[in-house]
């Protein structure tokens, strides 16, 4: 084309409708715009500050201190101690892989474990590390400066009284919740009420403001026991060493005050110790007080005899003729010991006689022995509201037969437990009102029922006089003696069902004493759970365990003697007879 043609051509301009076109689409782009900033600034504002608040905000607990756990006179037998807690954020953590090794050793993980454990969960924000460690070791921790790597202030229980008060106060998981014993049944009364605070956190979880909502935390309460922590020791100590000495499996002691039904004293052994988790033996968790049934065997005797003075079926000089020892019931031959030609319930009760007991069980009848059994509250709870509680087994008189009252009467064919077995001489002891018993000293417990009066003082007095004789070297407990104390109260020996029969070769030791005879400060029972060795009687195996408790706790409690001619006996005589 030649220059001058070039020079001939025109431009010609747009056409108007595509300027137009142009215009209106960034009009329509902008009121789009406009209106979408207007639903996110304006309509969809809260909900936009509450997704970006998710990924910011948070709310922290604050952990609260739960309530102690102290004996009688303020001594504490179970604390919360501050601790630390140490947990990451697991991607934050891999991304500096360079202090690994040096996090691992701090907190007893191989460098490969803790690797293999933030893998794992990598996408959580959240990893609990260790738990409760002391603040010193947590401070090494922190100062290995890893990222992505937290303290959180956790309270981990302590049990200053060891095993000795292990089973009853009980356990807490790791999380502060009660397990076992006075920590589970008045766990809402410890727990306390978690506070809070707002914080910002960066995307690694590290708190960079903290805001100003708080909540304080609400501690737990204070639980406040019955039991007084030296007569737990001191029966703790000696229940052990009667265990130990005669080669038992177990064994049981608990103390009373008869006249409020507080337990100044519960143990039982095995224990464990609560502060070591990691070695707790099989089986010691549960009290064997509470859990644990028995036959009561000769302790059952006082009773019966208490009801069969207040019915007027027999008199403190009633005499009963033992058979030569031997006494024939339906399919049964009830044996004593020896014989011991006849007797009145004061030599019944001082040589135990199994016949001259069915002779009087049997003249009172199945009813009338069932109803002062049931009276004296077997067959029902204690009322100290201790997790595991059994009632025990009293079947109904209705199912009774003539072997079955006889055997009643001595204690055979009815089990019960450590706690309802005191309760009922903590009646004995309290001119005959049956009291529930109480484990701790709060005002909650104004719940609790009057004493019943199950029998009437004047026959409870009677019985415990005529139990005068059983410590003494005519009875079977010479050995439950306390030196300058006048000492009331019944053996046990009681052969373990095995099968469909008893084992002849494993025993139940049992004493129930009180003291002072004519008002009782203190009434003790000792079990001792198949004795080996030779002995099994119980005034051989429980007896002496008794009179060492008592002879302490009574000084201790500073309860004036009632027979001070004794207080320098040199010796006190063996049982003679075995029961």
């Amino acid at each position: 084309m030649s220059r001058s043609r070039r020079r001939n051509l025109k431009l010609e301009p747009p056409p108007a409708w595509r300027a137009r076109a142009m215009l209106g689409l960034f009009g329509v782009f902008a009121v789009m715009l406009g209106a979408r900033a207007f639903e996110l600034q304006v309509l969809d504002q809260e909900f936009l500050n509450e997704e970006g608040a998710k990924r910011h905000l948070r709310t922290m607990e604050v952990p609260a201190v739960r309530g102690a756990i102290r004996d009688r006179r303020g001594a504490p037998l179970a604390l919360s101690a501050p601790t630390e807690s140490v947990w990451a954020v697991p991607a934050a953590l891999l991304d500096d892989p360079g202090r690994l090794s040096a996090l691992a050793a701090e907190l007893d993980y191989s460098t490969a474990e803790l690797r293999d454990r933030l893998e794992n969960y990598r996408e959580r924000q959240f990893l609990y590390l260790q738990r409760q460690l002391s603040p010193a070791h947590a401070q090494r921790v922190m100062a290995v400066g890893a990222p992505g790597v937290f303290l959180q202030r956790e309270y981990r229980r302590y049990y200053p009284g060891g095993e000795t008060t292990a089973q009853l106060v009980g356990l807490t998981d790791i999380d502060g919740r009660g397990q076992e014993g006075i920590e589970l049944s008045l766990n809402d009364q410890l727990d306390g009420e978690p506070g809070s605070r707002r914080v910002i956190k960066d995307r690694v979880g590290r708190v960079v403001e903290d805001l100003a909502e708080f909540t304080p935390p609400d501690p737990g309460g204070d639980v406040r026991l019955t039991v007084d922590l030296r007569l737990q020791a001191l029966a703790y100590r000696e229940l052990k060493a009667a265990v130990l000495e005669h080669q038992a499996s177990a064994g049981v002691a608990v103390m009373a005050d008869p006249e409020t039904g507080e337990i100044l004293a519960m143990v039982s052994f095995p224990s464990f110790n609560p502060n070591s988790r990691e070695s707790i033996p099989t089986g010691t968790l549960r009290h064997r007080a509470v859990t644990d049934t028995f036959e009561p065997g000769s302790t059952f005797k006082p009773l019966m005899v208490s009801r069969a003075l207040d019915a007027g079926a027999f008199t403190r000089d009633s005499v009963i003729d033992t058979e030569g020892g031997r006494f024939r019931v339906g399919r049964l031959t009830v044996r004593d010991f020896r014989d011991y030609g006849d007797v009145d319930l004061r030599r019944l009760l001082t040589k135990s006689s199994n016949v001259g007991a069915a002779k009087v069980g049997l003249k009172l009848g199945p009813e009338r022995l069932w109803q002062v059994y049931n009276d004296y509250g077997f067959g029902s709870i204690s009322g100290i509201r201790f997790p595991g509680e059994r009632y025990g087994v009293l079947r109904n008189f209705a199912r009774w037969d003539d072997v079955t009252t006889a055997t009643a009467a001595y204690g055979y064919g009815v089990s019960v437990t450590a706690l309802q077995l005191i309760r009922a001489y903590s009646a004995l002891a309290d001119d005959g009102r049956l009291r529930d018993l109480r484990l701790t000293l709060a005002d909650k417990d104004d719940w609790q029922a009057e004493p019943r009066q199950v029998i009437s003082a004047d026959a409870a007095a009677k019985v415990r006089d005529l139990l005068g004789e059983v410590v003494s070297a005519e009875g079977t407990a010479g050995r439950a003696a306390v030196p300058g104390y006048r000492v009331v109260g019944k053996t046990g020996t009681v052969r373990k069902v095995e099968g469909a029969g008893y084992d002849a070769a494993s025993h139940q030791s049992l004493f129930v004493g009180m003291a002072p005879a004519d008002d009782p400060a203190l009434v003790t029972l000792v079990m001792v759970d198949e004795p080996g060795g030779g002995d099994y009687y119980g005034g051989l195996v429980a007896a002496p365990a008794f009179s060492n408790i008592m002879r302490e706790a009574l000084r201790i409690l500073r309860v004036p003697p009632d027979n001070p001619a004794t207080l320098t006996a040199d010796a006190v005589a063996k049982p003679e007879s075995k029961s």
